[in-house]
């Protein structure tokens, strides 16, 4: 049996058939004969006939088929991979610190806390953090209480992700999957997040994504999601930007209006909101004042006024360029 407690075993499923999987010899099975390695107690529950959305997908996989040897931190403890990849993942704010992170940047969830949740007596909800790369908001939500899983298409970065999470003596689960065929239960978990992830991908394969977390979340549970806002103050120049230079890359952002976002949010999940996440930039966390030079601390700081404004006047989240859109799962699907 892998090293998972028996509600994460539960909830996953084959990403093909939606069917239930049976464990023999690190392999995952379904009724359907479709089977799937765990590798370092990781399942690879990825669809590998489809179009990636991960632009390095075959350099993944390569990596499931033969593990590299577990890199060695260096003397600040902080795991090479995030130290190397902390531009990748949390923005251009931390390129000045790219390999001198003293400790891991884990941002603060804006949710309440698992453990007051009304229904507590024993009972967590559940948190799934799809495109969770090396794990900072799957470690956030298990610290405020939830029990967490996070799901990416890059394996290196989950071994990250599994590795940090045992340093800080977190309890997350991390599977290896696409989000456009999420490989667990209908409704197997209270609330789906994902942040900075889904502005990457080509707006029908989001849309896409948007419908399979529908799946997985309960009815009436909650769907939170991060997404740019091309009337954003940078993201009008940056979207100017990539079209004099005619960026095509495939990771490049996708850029929403507002009223885009509400009408394909709630045609996939159900009632929406949009508030503002931060203002010029797509990743200003308050969390991480302490670890960032002056002049980027002093951006996140106006970042959280403006976003604090923007809650006593809400005609100015429509300028701010990283936009929460906050959805009540309405939908049903039966496994």
């Amino acid at each position: 049996m892998p090293d998972a407690s028996e509600w994460f075993w539960s909830r996953l499923a084959c990403p093909i058939d939606r069917g239930a999987l049976h464990y023999s010899h690190h392999v995952l099975r379904c009724a359907a004969n479709h089977s799937y390695p765990i590798v370092e107690d990781i399942p690879v529950l990825h669809v590998t006939h489809t179009d990636p959305t991960y632009p390095y997908w075959e350099q993944s996989f390569a990596e499931v088929l033969a593990p590299s040897p577990a890199p060695t931190a260096d003397e600040s403890g902080i795991d090479p991979f995030v130290q190397d990849q902390i531009v990748r993942t949390n923005g251009r704010l931390y390129k000045s610190i790219r390999g001198r992170l003293k400790r891991y940047p884990i941002p603060e969830l804006r949710l309440p806390h698992g453990e007051n949740d009304s229904r507590n007596d024993g009972w967590q909800p559940s948190f799934l953090d799809v495109g969770a790369n090396w794990g900072r908001w799957t470690i956030a939500a298990a610290r405020k209480g939830y029990r967490s899983v996070g799901v990416d298409s890059s394996f290196s970065a989950l071994r990250a992700a599994r590795r940090v999470a045992r340093q800080l003596k977190v309890e997350a689960h991390f599977v290896l999957g696409d989000a456009r065929s999420l490989p667990f239960t209908a409704g197997a978990f209270d609330l789906c997040f994902s942040y900075s992830v889904l502005q990457h991908f080509d707006k029908q394969v989001a849309r896409r994504a948007l419908e399979e977390m529908s799946r997985v979340v309960a009815e009436n549970g909650r769907v939170l999601v991060q997404m740019p806002n091309c009337f954003g103050l940078l993201q009008l120049a940056n979207r100017a930007r990539q079209i004099l230079t005619g960026n095509r890359s495939p990771f490049r952002v996708r850029y929403w209006t507002p009223r885009e976002l509400r009408t394909v949010f709630e045609q996939a999940i159900g009632p929406s909101q949009i508030y503002a996440d931060g203002f010029l930039s797509l990743d200003a966390q308050a969390a991480d004042l302490d670890m960032l030079p002056w002049r980027e601390a002093a951006l996140v700081r106006l970042s959280e006024i403006l976003r604090r404004t923007a809650r006593i006047f809400p005609p100015l989240n429509f300028a701010a360029d990283s936009l929460y859109v906050e959805c009540r799962n309405t939908k049903t699907f039966e496994n």
